[in-house]
């Protein structure tokens, strides 16, 4: 059994910092409130004519606004969400409408290739229309309020860290299986029959597959909750498009420089689409940020971003230092990747969280 091997998975149900940081999702996952994408497909939509793009964001504005103050009554137990009614076409309907409309000028991630993904073009993650999954199971390894987490690992991703762990997926050198959206769902209900506490969306990165993912809380019937599992390098449309569908963004926080982010993952103005992302995130759903120390990246990548989340997000943010970084794929092409941490390393990161005034770490 799981709580075996993952005992602070149990105790952390007690946890007071972890469960005000995430109040919304521990109800969740304990069956006592929906998951958003359950409230979100009792708001009708219009989708009489999806021709026209910033027609629909209008429609999504507005519903967007009804959705919290649904989210909000049901909550509260004003609104019992089984008694409600589900219109022919729905909120989620629409988001999975738009995505498919950003996937012929694809805009998911800030790159904003433009090109037409479902005519079969490709942009920088080589993405194409189809979702290719490379595995889903169980995971035991995630933080303890997730644990046992259904991940769900797809082929693609929108960065090239040169010392990512999961390089095979990311960089595409595994082909995986093409799973439709139906297929996919019927994944999501197995593994949460199976007590998974929530649907794990991975990679790689999920951001390529939006569209897919959207389309495939459709078909998904028994509430879950959902964890948006992201490098935070997405656009400001694909924010728009989680909100109300996401209960835990899961976001890491790579780098604090937009120097060491574009040397060593490609990645340019990460910093300020990071942060917009974070707070967004905590505007619109509730938040668990992974900040992997990597060698002599210190003072230069953690302390600013420790110190930001603490001014901007808040002391009591639950944020997951991650101290298991081993070199991988292309790392020995950065000097300071091409070993792991020092224990003195490991000690001064926690000296320098703390200090920024967090108080809510995963590992303290």
């Amino acid at each position: 059994m799981w709580a075996l091997a993952r005992p602070d998975a149990i105790k952390i149900l007690n946890d007071k910092l972890a469960k005000k940081a995430l109040s919304r999702y521990f109800t969740v996952f304990q069956n006592k409130k929906p998951a958003k994408f359950i409230i979100a497909k009792k708001i009708p939509a219009n989708l009489d004519d999806i021709s026209d793009l910033n027609a629909l964001w209008a429609q999504h504005k507005k519903l967007t606004d009804l959705y919290f103050s649904l989210e909000k009554e049901v909550d509260s137990n004003v609104v019992k969400i089984d008694q409600l009614e589900t219109p022919q076409k729905n909120y989620l309907d629409l988001k999975t409408a738009i995505a498919n409309k950003i996937l012929q000028n694809c805009h998911f991630c800030v790159r904003r290739c433009g090109v037409n993904r479902a005519s079969g073009q490709l942009g920088y993650c080589q993405t194409g229309k189809d979702f290719q999954l490379s595995t889903a199971f169980t995971h035991l390894g995630e933080e303890p309020e997730l644990v046992p987490s259904g991940t769900i690992f797809s082929i693609g991703c929108n960065l090239k860290c040169l010392h990512c762990q999961n390089w095979t997926i990311s960089q595409r050198y595994e082909t995986g299986d093409i799973y439709t959206p139906q297929e996919l769902a019927g994944v999501c209900e197995n593994l949460r029959a199976e007590g998974c506490r929530n649907i794990n969306m991975v990679g790689g990165s999920p951001t390529p597959h939006l569209h897919t993912w959207l389309d495939t809380f459709r078909h998904v019937k028994n509430s879950i909750a959902t964890v948006w599992n992201s490098n935070s390098y997405y656009s400001e449309e694909t924010a728009q498009l989680l909100t109300g569908f996401v209960d835990v963004f899961l976001l890491d926080y790579k780098y604090g420089s937009n120097e060491c982010a574009k040397r060593i993952s490609d990645a340019p103005n990460y910093v300020e689409t990071c942060q917009r992302n974070h707070l967004l995130a905590k505007k619109y759903g509730e938040l668990l940020i992974r900040i992997l120390i990597l060698p002599e990246h210190l003072d230069c990548c953690l302390k600013p971003i420790c110190e930001w989340i603490a001014k901007n997000l808040g002391p009591e943010t639950r944020v997951n230092l991650l101290f298991q970084y081993t070199p991988h794929w292309r790392a020995d092409e950065i000097p300071e990747l091409r070993r792991r941490l020092t224990s003195e390393e490991m000690r001064r990161s926690l000296e320098i969280a703390k200090d920024a005034g967090l108080v809510n770490l995963v590992r303290d």
